[in-house]
């Protein structure tokens, strides 16, 4: 877990040692100033980059007057950080980080009748929703983060969402909270200057005129502090005014907020137009319609098979009713009324979740260039205009891109005027900054010349605070720094900050990254072959640090079987950062930080699909350990397992597999071979067959015990026997013969000698000389040297098959996913990887693609269990989910993944986080299984997993088709 090390001579500001001991002895929390904490909090979401002392974790509000206290006797900055996905880089700082997402976390009390919560600061807003839900409330505001985002956060920045047509800003539902000033000053802030400190009402009270009429009338007026709120006439509101202060005034700990009635029914309607600036036009005509959302986005941020009505632009307008009929008429109504060039209403709520996953998505999708060419940033994220001037606002915006060569694709909050972008500034060369800075200081004067406000609901930050004169004038920015002042006198919370602020191109995260690309194996195809551009991938919009798994999800299992940072995607990646970057993490690939954050990285893979910017850390983790132990001795488990197919070849020549079976189950031998081999104490060693399936496949093709019923004409497939179907379950493989060959295929094996010499089937006197592998157990151990020389090994045994276009069946999801995506990253300098890769098959599309006219055998049954996360990840489940279908086999797969992972689940220290994640979704899912269901998994570890967690059986979906086609043969018998 989180590392809790003193800090390091000469880290931070002055006697960090001293500081360190002192909240050590005051806070009840976690106080940690090693490296690890450090390098996990020096970003955000933000282009922004800043190294912190340290981070504490607060029990109660107790412990943040603790720590105020002991960093105001030292000097030492405090900064209050939630989820970590500021866009704008306020939760980046060079002090003290304040945690509240492991403690201070939870609701206080929920009160449906005034409809009002209590929360902490660290809650998460899906947690108070939930909440919520059964009293048919809701919390009003929902940024697209909201899986992961905190109160805390949302009310430091005042976030929106995209309900903020109907239910406002942050600042609209906080009805009081409480706050610790930086002296410790405990304040409940409200309305009527409830909660004020002292001096602020007569510094509104001087200043009533410029209050009234220096601040733009828009819906989504964010940027810098509200003063406004506490005219007279507007209730003097100090929690109001408190909101979007980016931690700046106080620190939160406690808040009163309001809850909405959530409609009954809710429908959504997409338009279409032609392009983004019709739709920014149309917006603002929908609003009294009295819509929940107008949500706007491009052509470019939406995949071709999204499925959306014809056009280039879509409007999704949320609308609600007391019923779906109601619902529905009021969506049809709206259609009626827009001129659109296509429309469609959804009121599906499965449909309308895909279609809001889209939109929630952007923030991630939008950081590469719609032609993949790209990298694209925050920065000019969330600026807002007056939504009837939003159309002219966007043509503007597009001509300013076109004249300083910059691209990006706006989206977002069109029926409030809010827009983001994500823009393709070149932040890592000091002309490229140049052209950021001057950018961004044009588009400042562009937004305010349309009456809008730098920030519509991200806050101002670094990236826009210095900017607040072109939008306020001098007199105001002027007066929000008396405020600060008043509040916090010592400039201790989170300077810098909105007043007073840092450069706009100071602290870029990217300056510390190398300007040459570093030596790695694996080719990094998507990044141009540069790991550094990788690593860059994550820009921290966090959805890795979901806690619960949406629909067939799986990324981040080890964050939500930990909850510590550093075992979720971001954390990993934040530390490779700091890796590159060499200022905080300085041992490079010897790192024993970014090692132990990576051990309990399950090489999963969903992050590569799960992730919206396609971050891809088992190819990293790979890439790190392969640097990480060269020249050292590894861990005795990348020796046991990583070497598995070398050692489950051994047994299979010399046919001892009953003998290692013997001493696997005996008490005293399987013990010290655990032990020897880093496997985990409490795991069962799985079998092996007594017969491996290529035997049996020469037993079987040279003999008359099988008759073949494919024909001369029929389509040929290559059916690759995988260590785990040739020496764990030749029953997956013997099943799957069975019924490709009953679709009408003609199976053959690989070759087994490099020449094709007794190929197809592998029979002849050298057929044992030559197997093909994937190499996933060397890629996941990170031996890439061995795991290159296996697969070059594994494309001269398949020239034949390359030569002939043969299709190539592979059963097992893992091994399919490595020969489709790491055979042509790590040998890109071989032209057959990617052949090969694009011949792979899984067992269910090489029936849909090669026998379409096929039918499987009626199964008739429920079916339970968990997609396989290489399948969800890289192969796609599509296929399968139809052959199912057409097998009569009912039910949805879980999401998820089942924890064992190849080598993982059985490494020592493994057990508890596999068993967690196992617990998560697949066990429960099995238990609740109704009578006579199917229980699937078509990944041996899988079905090793529930055998050794659960005591059930499972099936791959070869097997199980296998044996329909055996009982309905039976039944014709019997007619």
């Amino acid at each position: 877990m989180t590392d809790l090390q003193e800090p390091r001579p000469g880290a931070g500001h002055g006697d960090t040692g001293g500081l360190y001991a002192e909240l050590r002895a005051a806070v009840r929390g976690a106080v940690e100033f090693g490296t690890t904490a450090r390098a996990l909090h020096t970003m955000d979401a933000s282009n922004y980059r800043r190294e912190p002392i340290g981070v504490v974790a607060p029990r109660d509000a107790d412990d943040v007057a603790a720590v105020l206290s002991v960093c105001r006797e030292h000097g030492v900055p405090v900064v209050a950080r939630g989820g970590g996905t500021s866009i704008a880089g306020q939760a980046t700082g060079t002090g003290v980080v304040l945690d509240f997402t492991r403690h201070m976390n939870g609701i206080v009390s929920l009160d449906p009748e005034a409809r009002t919560a209590v929360v902490q600061p660290g809650l998460v807003l899906d947690r108070l929703q939930e909440a919520a839900a059964p009293h048919g409330l809701r919390f009003g505001p929902d940024p697209s983060t909201h899986s992961r985002c905190t109160l805390g956060g949302m009310i430091g920045n005042n976030a929106c969402g995209s309900h903020s047509v109907a239910w406002g800003t942050t600042a609209d539902s906080v009805r009081e909270l409480s706050v610790l000033t930086a002296r410790g000053e405990p304040l409940t802030p409200g309305r009527g200057w409830r909660g004020a400190p002292d001096g602020l009402r007569p510094l509104v009270e001087g200043g009533l005129a410029l209050l009234r009429t220096g601040y733009p009338v828009l819906p989504r007026r964010i940027s810098g502090y509200a003063l406004d709120a506490l005219l007279p006439e507007r209730g003097a509101d100090v929690a109001r005014s408190f909101c979007g202060s980016e931690g700046t005034l106080g620190v939160l700990t406690e808040a009163v907020v309001d809850l909405v009635r959530t409609p009954p029914a809710r429908v959504l309607a997409v338009l279409a137009y032609p392009d983004e600036s019709a739709a920014a036009e149309a917006a603002a005509g929908l609003l009294p319609y009295h819509p929940l959302t107008v949500e706007g986005m491009a052509a470019d941020l939406v995949p071709p098979s999204a499925g959306l009505p014809r056009g280039g632009a879509w409007l999704f307008v949320e609308v609600g009713g007391e019923s779906g009929a109601q619902a529905r008429a009021a969506a049809e109504a709206i259609v009626r009324a827009a001129d659109v060039t296509d429309a469609v209403v959804v009121a599906d709520p499965a449909g309308q979740r895909a279609l809001w996953r889209l939109r929630e998505d952007a923030s991630g999708t939008a950081t590469r260039t719609p032609d993949g060419a790209g990298e694209a940033w925050p920065g000019w994220e969330d600026c807002a205009v007056p939504p009837a001037r939003l159309g002219d606002y966007l043509r503007d915006f597009r001509r300013l891109l076109a004249d300083h060569g910059l691209r990006g694709t706006p989206y977002g909050h069109f029926g409030d005027g809010c827009i983001h972008v994500r823009i393709d500034f070149d932040l890592m060369s000091a002309r490229g900054v140049a052209r950021f800075r001057r950018f961004s200081e044009e588009i400042a004067e562009l937004v305010v010349s349309h009456g809008g406000s730098l920030s519509g609901e991200h806050g101002d930050g670094q990236a826009r605070a210095e900017l607040l004169p072109k939008m306020y004038g001098p007199d105001l920015v002027a007066l929000f720094e008396r405020a600060k002042d008043i509040w916090d006198p010592d400039d201790l919370l989170n300077p810098g900050m909105l007043v007073r602020p840092a450069r706009l191109d100071e602290n870029l995260r990217f300056a510390v990254l190398p300007r040459e690309p570093v030596d790695v194996v694996f080719g990094y195809p998507a990044d141009g072959g540069d790991f550094s551009a990788a690593v860059r991938r994550c820009v921290g919009v966090a959805k890795c640090r979901t806690t619960a798994v949406a629909g067939a999800g799986v990324m981040c299992p080890s964050f939500r079987a930990t909850g510590a940072e550093e075992h979720s995607t971001r954390g990993r990646a934040r530390l490779l950062h700091e890796m590159l970057a060499g200022e905080v993490v300085t041992d490079g690939w010897r790192s024993t930080e970014v090692r132990d954050a990576l051990d309990l990285c399950l090489s999963c893979k969903g992050c590569r699909t799960d992730c919206p910017v396609g971050v891809d850390m088992a190819t990293y983790k790979a890439e790190f350990l392969h640097h990480h132990y060269a020249g050292r001795r590894r861990p005795a488990a990348h020796y046991a397992m990583g070497w598995l197919p070398v050692w489950l070849g051994a047994v299979a020549r010399t046919r001892t597999a009953p003998v290692v079976n013997v001493l696997a189950s005996a008490g005293l031998p399987a013990a010290l071979g655990r032990r020897l081999g880093g496997i985990a104490p409490e795991r069962g060693i799985p079998r092996l067959a007594r017969e491996t399936f290529t035997r049996w496949w020469r037993r079987e093709s040279g003999g008359p015990a099988r008759k073949r019923t494919g024909t001369d004409g029929a389509s040929r497939v290559v059916l690759w026997p995988d260590t785990f179907t040739e020496h764990l379950s030749p029953s997956v493989g013997k099943a799957a013969v069975r019924v490709l060959e009953a679709a009408g295929l003609d199976v053959v094996l690989p070759p087994a000698v490099r020449n094709g010499r007794g190929w197809p089937g592998g029979a002849g006197p050298r057929a044992r000389r030559g197997r093909v592998c994937c190499g996933l157990t060397y890629v996941s151990t990170g031996q890439l040297d061995r795991a290159r020389t296996v697969l070059r090994r594994t494309l001269d045994l398949m020239d034949p098959v390359l030569a002939a276009g043969l299709p190539v069946v592979v059963l097992e999801p893992s091994c399919a996913a490595a020969l489709r995506t790491d055979l042509p990253e790590l040998l890109h300098d071989d032209p057959r990887a990617a052949r090969l890769a694009s011949a792979v098959v899984t067992f269910a599309e090489a029936l849909e693609r090669l026998a379409p006219d096929w039918t499987p055998p009626g199964v008739n049954r429920p079916v339970v269990g968990q997609t396989h996360c290489h399948q969800h990840a890289v192969l796609g489940e599509a296929a399968d989910r139809r052959l199912r279908e057409a097998a009569g086999l009912t039910g949805e797969l879980s999401g998820g993944c089942c924890g064992l992972a190849g080598d993982f689940g059985f490494t020592e220290g493994h057990f508890e986080v596999s068993k967690a994640c196992a617990e998560e979704q697949l066990l429960p899912a099995v238990a609740a299984a109704p009578d006579g269901a199917v229980v699937l998994a078509d990944g041996f570890s899988c079905r090793t997993q529930l055998e050794q967690l659960a005591g059930r059986t499972a099936r791959h979906l070869a097997e199980v088709l296998a044996d329909a086609l055996e009982r309905a043969r039976g039944e014709g018998t019997k007619e």
